[in-house]
């Protein structure tokens, strides 16, 4: 039995610990270790950030969905903002073997997502009602076998 959970902020840095709460609740019902219930927080933590400083471009009262499937064998993540459209392919890969001082600012934040996700898609939703095409982050958790 699938259930779906969902809550929605404003666009601003003092809900993230409202959203990694909401998060981690739900990564603990659908049964996730403790180390995964902490990924699942730390890629909604970034992902919320990324979406606030680029899509909206920093603090403001638009709004950012947080909707929490919980599946039989994971958890599905889906964040949703109607901002600047993303472009995944857009950023490039971190070069780890630049020196520090030589790397290019940034990009990290979705490679550490990657990491920290079994699975990660980028969706682009058109909503006809506002003309906007909204933007779709869904990261999947899967529990540990």
């Amino acid at each position: 039995m699938n259930s779906t959970y969902t809550a929605i902020y404003s666009a601003r840095f003092e809900n993230l610990d409202r959203v990694r709460d909401f998060v981690a609740e739900l990564a603990e019902k659908c049964g996730l270790e403790p180390a995964a219930v902490y990924a699942v927080q730390l890629a909604v933590d970034e992902a919320f950030t990324n979406i606030i400083e680029h899509a909206y471009g920093g603090e403001s009262e638009e709004k950012i969905e947080c909707a929490c499937q919980i599946e039989k064998d994971a958890l599905v993540i889906t964040l949703r903002d109607c901002g600047k459209p993303f472009d995944p392919t857009a950023v490039p890969e971190p070069d780890f073997e630049a020196d520090l001082e030589d790397r290019e600012v940034g990009g990290l934040g979705l490679y550490f997502i990657h990491q920290l996700m079994d699975e990660v898609q980028f969706i682009f939703v058109d909503q006809p009602e506002t003309g906007k095409t909204c933007n779709l982050l869904r990261m999947v958790k899967r529990k540990e076998k």
